[in-house]
């Protein structure tokens, strides 16, 4: 454990560092493009912070390659250093695909097609989705496992894409899932690994959550740097990583039954971290498809502009994105914890869901019930208005009739 905080806090002051380099060389050089309609920030700010992030990465891996030659047990990781260079491959083949997107505006389909080599590399190296928990352990052949990873990471990339829309959401979902999921890999590697617990997934997670620690005081509100689609796309391609590098170590021979379900966490967790960056995506591909647009067109329909027009101030808003992602991420792994680790049922971790996202709801549509209590005082003021006006009018008739009488 400690080695793996060691090396998130040198991804976190590394990505720190160099947000402050690009936040000066942005404003020396002007690399920044103009507000755009679906914009929520009012000033033009840099969108480079991505690259940031990626030395803080690279950096952290090469302390780690560099640690392992003289402490064995994280050797096991870069036993296979095409693996590891393909992940770095595809990390860069994604900062300068974003990097030029940011600056240039490049068309939905040449990303697209970029991130479909990114992810090619990183399955044709093997990192691949391996089992399911669906009817044993493979999921049927190579191909199809390659087929498999490259679609969930092309598919997680946009997904953390897509939210990006407001000063530290990002930095602050990805912090918060990649430390749960961090917490659950390196348990579960422990636990079925005694003699070494040193994996990728939980390398990838650890430097990952480093790397937005040191860039989320720069993405504040207000955020003086955003990590663009550089950014954006690169932490969606090494949580999509993780997830499935760590798919593969579940044996079901070394998982009793009172154990199966938490074993094959490593599909629900990742699903579960990610509900409301999946429900953005499968509603904004929906809608734009319904419209006849194409699924990466951009608008101002996304959750969070829907947080923003409910009623929610920007912070309000990303704070509640931090809501319904810890209730998920922390509900999901209390089921492999309590029965592991405290021997407790796991209707305890169901209530423990149950509550976190019943208190999420009311707090998501909390401006819904004050406008209609604003709504509803307004009616009455405009009714209570109303009935004095005709009062007014039915005394000026009286005073009226009493005068044409006595004339």
């Amino acid at each position: 454990m400690t080695v793996f905080v060691l090396l998130s806090l040198v991804s976190a002051l590394v990505t720190f560092g160099f947000s402050v380099l690009v936040l000066k060389l942005s404003h020396r050089y002007r690399l920044y493009p103009k507000i755009r309609e679906r914009d929520v920030h009012t000033r033009p700010t840099p969108r480079l912070g991505g690259i940031a992030i990626f030395v803080g990465i690279v950096t952290a891996f090469g302390v780690a390659y560099l640690v392992a030659a003289r402490f064995a047990p994280l050797r096991l990781i870069f036993s296979d250093p095409q693996q590891i260079l393909a992940i770095l491959g595809a990390a860069l083949l994604i900062v300068l695909l974003g990097v030029a997107d940011d600056l240039w505006d490049l068309d939905w389909m040449t990303k697209l097609a970029g991130q479909f080599i990114a992810a090619g590399l990183i399955a044709w190296q093997g990192v691949q989705v391996l089992s399911l928990p669906i009817g044993g352990l493979t999921v049927g052949s190579s191909w199809m496992s390659i087929l498999i990873t490259v679609i969930v990471i092309v598919i997680v990339m946009n997904m953390i894409n897509f939210i990006d829309g407001l000063d530290g959401l990002v930095a602050g979902v990805a912090l918060i899932a990649n430390g749960v999921f961090f917490l659950y890999s390196y348990l579960l590697a422990r636990d079925t690994s005694p003699s070494n617990y040193f994996n990728l997934a939980s390398l990838i997670a650890a430097v990952l959550v480093g790397a937005c620690v040191g860039f989320l005081p720069l993405n504040w509100r207000p955020a003086k740097l955003f990590m663009g689609d550089a950014g954006a796309l690169l932490v969606g391609l090494l949580m999509a990583t993780s997830a499935i590098a760590i798919t593969g170590q579940v044996d079901p021979t070394a998982v009793n039954r009172s154990q199966l379900f938490p074993a094959f966490i490593p599909i629900i967790l990742p699903v579960a971290i990610l509900i409301i960056p999946l429900l953005d995506f499968g509603l904004a591909v929906f809608r734009r498809v319904r419209a006849g647009k194409s699924p990466f067109s951009a608008d101002r329909k996304h959750l969070h502009h829907r947080l923003l027009d409910m009623g929610h101030s920007h912070l309000h808003a990303v704070l509640i994105f931090y809501g319904w992602t810890a209730a998920a991420s922390v509900g999901c792994l209390l089921y492999f914890l309590l029965p592991v680790y405290f021997g407790l049922p796991t209707w305890y971790a169901t209530i423990f869901l149950i509550v976190a996202l019943l208190i999420c709801t009311l707090v998501t549509l909390a401006p819904l019930s004050r406008r209609k209590a604003v709504e509803s005082a307004s009616q009455l003021a405009r009714t209570a208005e109303h009935r004095e006006e005709i009062a007014r009018l039915d005394r000026l008739d009286e005073a009226s009739a009493t005068v044409e009488e006595n004339v």
